[in-house]
């Protein structure tokens, strides 16, 4: 009796073990179900409002050297839990944050292979989903290499997508809008020349992955705390409409070298019946560590000019001369004759910084300062710069007095040519150099193939130097703002001087052909979902060929747009990016960019449609100012703009920056018109957006 009653305890114990775990977000909108399906193969399935969003998808990761962790599993053990919590970070854009979510986390484990055992643990929020996996210290698990990881997304139908090529070096490619189904076909024409590009797939694309189901379901894919660990990819298996990780190998095609205790990025899903709360998702953010560092208050929000532009159109140089073979240390600048273009030069310098000060701008980038532009690019060369020798005509010492005087600063750039080895040779060198003649921040660039050979820009190797730099940088109380960088993954909240990135198609490329007009309304659905993006806003005059005759290119929006882009864009990093000289032109324009705040206390998504519009509202930090950017593609539109986020029962006058009646982005991009109104939480304001548009508004 008593052995049929431990038999029958023991069969209900793996019955419920066998039997799919659910939880819900804490709306109730979001469903996850979790399960073994036949072998023991781990399974997730998402709804949201009862609609699929990801169906049956497996789960898994197989190794190299050691039983992969893909089947054969059952769960031993499941726990549920809630967690609800509120936090500041130390810059963003709303003061403060709720992290809201209910969690399952499941222990699997493998019978056949000594009792070794996993978790996965999932947190489900109002808006998505995070699910990681964990692999705690064990006898039977210690070191392992992962092969790949089989996690997959399997979506309901043909959606539509925003997508760029799969790459392991490079998110610069123009955007592409299709179906799903479409991408193989699209592949060819979307993958643009890089100096440094690896794709991995006819039908492989990048995240963060915008889609946009038949049904009206807003989806984005995409990972968070991506921490010593490679960026994962996507490939798309296009006959059935599933999505499977792929991630970046190493020079030999590892895709990554672990050791328990360890884990992996969150993967993420974020989805809503409205494009507007994918924008304003904190998920990505929520599931990254709070910050690792006690004292914040050296890390601040900036707004900055720079040496930039000049070069990116032809008008002036990076390099001192037009000589075409020079080894650091070995060839003498001071007697090499200068090319007469070279644009970081004192005088110059000083004329920007000068032109920071009178209209209230933090800092002046200087790009092309040290020496080594002459013979680098699009070469594999090992010791190109060493980030503290300045070619003769920047005098370090009298900019860094002359700056200060002012109350300016000089932001550092280092570019290390993909050079990461001789990077890190100079990191400490070039850090204490910075602190002695008072930079602050640096803009870091690794433009190239990667130096060890064979690396990529986004596998595990660099990644763990990405860390590794920021937190170097930590120590010497250094903002880092990386370019050609892994795109982010929240980790600003954990290490918030990490204060900008580039890691996608910028500004830059207006000069090289253009971006097409509805760039910038798909950007913040994809790249800037796991954290800002240094756009480089601000180009007024929108014909390069005014500063560089044989450039041909021009900017595609209008000059309001561009305004607009201060708010639409979120940065706490922020720049003027054309010249002083044309800013002198637009004055009552660019009291606009003036004004802007660069930290906010609260934004409201007004309205949003990816690859069509964004309307977007957001409250100065710590100041009764608002500041409203609308942006369209290339049709014209009419934006709705309301003010109820205004308190009650105040009246505010609202500035208004407009695209003229005749504007538009090809024809006539400077025509604008400015106006003042009085506004109330109950005014609706109906304003015309041009081809390629916005409207920019000041409410104070």
């Amino acid at each position: 009796m008593h052995k049929t009653l431990l038999v029958a305890a023991l069969m209900l114990h793996a019955v419920l073990f066998v039997k799919a775990q659910e939880i819900t977000s804490p709306d109730k909108n979001l469903t996850l179900k979790f399960e073994l399906k036949d072998n023991g193969v781990p399974t997730y399935q998402l709804s949201y409002k009862q609609r699929p969003v990801i169906k049956t998808s497996k789960l898994g990761l197989e190794t190299k050297d050691v039983p992969s962790f893909l089947d054969g599993f059952t769960v031993t053990n499941t726990e549920q839990s809630t967690f609800d919590e509120s936090w500041n970070p130390v810059w963003g854009e709303q003061k403060t944050i709720r992290n809201h979510y209910n969690e399952l986390l499941v222990t699997l484990t493998q019978k056949s292979v000594q009792d070794r055992y996993i978790r996965i643990r999932f947190r489900l929020f109002n808006d998505g989903l995070g699910f990681r996996y964990e692999f705690p210290s064990q006898k039977n698990l210690n070191y392992f290499i992962i092969k790949e990881e089989h996690t997959q997304f399997a979506l309901t139908g043909d959606h539509k997508a925003f997508w760029l090529p799969g790459d392991f070096d490079t998110e610069e490619y123009e955007t592409v809008t299709s179906n799903l189904s479409e991408i193989r076909g699209k592949m060819k024409a979307a993958v643009t020349p890089n100096v440094s590009q690896t794709t991995f797939s006819p039908t492989g694309v990048q995240t963060p992955l915008m889609l946009k189901s038949k049904d009206g379901l807003y989806i984005n894919i995409h990972e968070a705390a991506l921490i010593d660990y490679s960026c994962m990819s996507l490939n798309l298996d296009d006959k059935n409409f599933i999505l499977e990780s792929f991630l970046t190998p190493d020079a030999i095609g590892d895709k990554g070298y672990m050791q328990a205790p360890t884990q992996s990025p969150w993967r993420t899903i974020i989805v809503s019946d409205k494009a507007a709360d994918i924008l304003a998702s904190k998920t990505i953010l929520n599931l990254n560590e709070p910050t690792k560092y006690k004292d914040v208050s050296w890390i601040k929000p900036i707004k900055y000019v720079g040496v930039w532009w000049e070069m990116i159109t032809g008008k002036s140089t990076w390099a001192y001369t037009d000589l075409e073979n020079v080894q650091l240390g070995i060839t003498d600048y001071s007697k090499t004759k200068p090319n007469g273009k070279h644009g970081a030069n004192t005088q110059h310098v000083k004329e920007y910084i000068d032109f920071a000060a009178k209209n209230g701008f933090d800092a002046v980038l200087v790009e092309g300062w040290n020496q080594g532009w002459e013979d680098w690019f699009g070469k594999t060369k090992d010791y190109v710069f060493d980030f503290v020798t300045p070619y003769p005509d920047f005098d370090v010492k009298e900019l860094h007095r002359y700056a200060a005087s002012k109350g300016v600063k000089i932001i550092m750039h280092h570019e290390t040519s993909g050079s990461v080895r001789n990077y890190e040779r100079h990191l400490d060198t070039a850090y204490k150099f910075m602190v002695e003649n008072g930079y602050n921040a640096v803009k870091s660039g690794y433009v190239g193939q990667i130096i060890p050979r064979g690396e990529h820009h986004y596998g595990q190797w660099l990644v763990n130097h990405y860390l590794y730099d920021i937190t170097k940088a930590a120590e010497y109380k250094i903002m880092v703002n990386a370019h050609e960088a892994v795109r982010p993954t929240g980790l600003s909240r954990t290490y918030p001087n990490l204060i900008g990135n580039e890691a996608a198609r910028g500004t830059e490329y207006e000069a090289f052909g253009g971006n097409n007009p509805d760039h910038t309304t798909i950007l913040p659905f994809t790249r800037l979902m796991g954290g800002p993006m240094d756009y480089t806003p601000g180009i007024f005059q929108t014909r390069v060929s005014a500063y560089n005759p044989e450039n041909k290119s021009f900017v595609h929006t209008t000059l309001v747009h561009q305004l607009a882009l201060y708010v639409t864009m979120y940065s706490p990093l922020q720049m003027a990016a054309d010249l002083p000289e044309t800013y002198n032109k637009f004055m009552d324009a660019f009291q606009f960019i003036k004004d802007v705040a660069v930290d906010w206390d609260e934004t409201n998504i007004l309205e949003a449609e990816p690859g069509d519009y964004i309307t977007i509202a957001r409250k100065a930090k710590n100041k009764e100012e608002w500041y409203i950017g609308s942006i369209t593609d290339e049709n014209p539109r009419i934006a709705n703009i309301t003010f109820e986020y205004l308190p009650k029962g105040k009246t505010y006058e609202a500035t208004i920056y407009a695209d003229g009646k005749d504007a538009s982005y090809d024809k006539n991009p400077q025509s604008y018109a400015i106006r003042k109104i009085k506004v109330t939480s109950k005014t609706v304001l109906k304003q015309k957006v041009a081809s390629g548009g916005g409207v920019a508004i000041s409410v104070k």
